[in-house]
């Protein structure tokens, strides 16, 4: 295959989690411009929605979601506790995926946002994703709400790893494991048979022999206190509220708004389909991020 092939066969492949959608309207694109404009210290919170575009799946949706595809629902944070069995099934899942997903890049999003950063538009990005794309990206400023599938934790003690070094333990304790099928969920887990998982091999904390578990809040659990002290401090702090690529179905992230529209700030909405807070949004739009942001503030493409 050509590499002009290859690469449209690429972006192809990066799409198909995207969900059918309208092309945004150049009067939207202004409008949210001119919403910046006047604001320019607005915090921006991210979604699942913004690293589809990077061929990440998200779980909710319409026909493209892991809910939509599969029959397989998130972990739950004291399942992933309790059982040595579902760490094994996540860790082995997990192993699989982690090449294809760390190595997974940020689209056009991601570097609109970190362009907005430099040009001092934007006051920072609080994401609801463990990708890293906003740091890939070159964003300097960012929250990682839910924690990051970079980072491996231990859950006893204050021990951390990073997750390509541990990827290599992982390695040199599995020689035999073979290679599976693999769907990346967007906490970077995979679907796999089971009897790949039966002899996985899992190292404990070499600290204090506790059990060690990737530094996402997982379903169930909770955001530290001092992380969600820290987003309410930049809300506060802010302008108003730009959300982007999230139905803000998870209350994590629907608190956010709530606390913006709690100070009389205003809050904008890109997101394909409905979300959570369309009732309390003062622009709302109804698109594909990749239409729109990259889109804004690009005065090389309106001279």
């Amino acid at each position: 295959m050509r590499l002009g092939g290859a690469l449209r066969c690429r972006s192809v492949m990066r799409q198909q989690y995207v969900p059918q959608h309208k092309p945004a309207l150049e009067d939207d694109i202004k409008r949210l411009e001119d919403f910046l404009l006047s604001k320019p210290n607005i915090l921006v919170l991210t979604g699942a929605g913004i690293s589809t575009e990077s061929g990440i799946p998200d779980y909710r949706s319409a026909g493209v979601g892991l809910y939509a595809r599969t029959n397989h629902k998130p972990i739950q944070h004291m399942e992933f506790v309790k059982s040595i069995n579902v760490r094994k099934r996540y860790w082995a899942r997990n192993f699989v995926g982690w090449p294809n997903f760390s190595s997974t890049q940020p689209n056009a999003t991601h570097h609109a946002l970190s362009r907005f950063e430099r040009e001092a538009r934007v006051q920072s990005v609080v994401t609801q994703n463990v990708d890293r794309l906003h740091a890939k990206a070159g964003s300097k400023s960012v929250i990682e709400l839910h924690g990051s599938g970079y980072v491996v934790k231990c859950l006893k003690c204050d021990y951390r790893i990073d997750r390509h070094e541990f990827q290599s333990i992982l390695s040199s304790l599995n020689p035999a494991f073979k290679d599976a099928p693999d769907m990346i969920r967007p906490d970077g887990d995979v679907e796999i048979p089971t009897e790949y998982i039966e002899n996985f091999v899992i190292p404990t904390c070499p600290s204090c022999g506790g059990d060690l578990k990737p530094e996402i809040v997982f379903f169930g659990d909770n955001v530290p206190r001092q992380r969600l002290d820290t987003i309410a401090g930049m809300v506060y702090n802010s302008d108003g509220l730009l959300v982007l690529g999230s139905s803000l179905l998870v209350f994590s992230g629907y608190r956010i708004v709530l606390q913006t529209k709690d100070l009389k700030l205003p809050v904008a909405i890109v997101n394909i389909g409905e979300t959570r807070a369309d009732h309390l949004a003062d622009i709302k739009i109804s698109a594909k991020c990749g239409d729109v942001i990259p889109k804004m503030f690009d005065f090389r493409n309106k001279a």
